[in-house]
């Protein structure tokens, strides 16, 4: 039986609801602090807004914008597994306006940018620390994005990124680095 972790929402609709997510290998939520601060930086209301959960884990950052009101959430986890645990508390939660896909996040991003209409608002790039994906995704990223849209990147070390990304807001919390970044000029 694998160990059951859990994790609360921290504003919104489902304030102080708590989700559980399965013990897996690289899986380690945003601490409540640091997402507190995330969603002063982003606004309380996510309202309009449509978000992009890549590495989407125990679904924290997701489950969150659509409490804060996002108009939509695509969340998109590699583990069949933790897919399982995300569906479930999709359900417990009645959460509307998700949309949930058990993929490779490379592979979705770089399909998603043949796509029109999969445009984000917000984007949440939080990888598993121990690999390179952070490096592979985020130039995939530049066409899904809307304008004047933004992304939360966490990582274990400080983020500095290249070309035309831009730091809004960084933090640090621990052994863990957190930066808002818009893309353009």
């Amino acid at each position: 039986m694998a160990k059951t972790n859990q994790v609360r929402i921290i504003g919104g609709e489902w304030r102080s609801r708590r989700i559980a997510f399965p013990d897996h290998e690289g899986l380690r939520p945003s601490a409540d602090r640091v997402r507190e601060t995330l969603f002063n930086w982003l606004g309380q209301d996510l309202s309009g807004e449509r978000c992009l959960d890549l590495f989407a884990g125990s679904g924290a950052l997701g489950f969150e914008a659509l409490s804060r009101g996002a108009a939509s959430v695509v969340m998109v986890e590699k583990s069949r597994s933790v897919c399982a645990a995300l569906r479930r508390n999709a359900e417990l939660l009645g959460a509307k306006n998700l949309q949930l896909h058990c993929a490779d996040a490379l592979e979705f991003a770089t399909a998603a940018a043949a796509d029109a209409d999969a445009r984000f608002d917000v984007v949440f790039l939080d990888p598993p620390f121990d690999s390179t994906l952070l490096a592979q995704a985020l130039p995939l990223l530049r066409p899904l994005l809307r304008p004047g849209a933004r992304v939360y990147v966490e990582s274990a070390a400080a983020f500095a990124p290249s070309d035309r990304w831009r730091v809004l807001k960084q933090g640090r919390a621990g052994q863990v680095h957190y930066t808002l970044v818009t893309y353009g000029d």
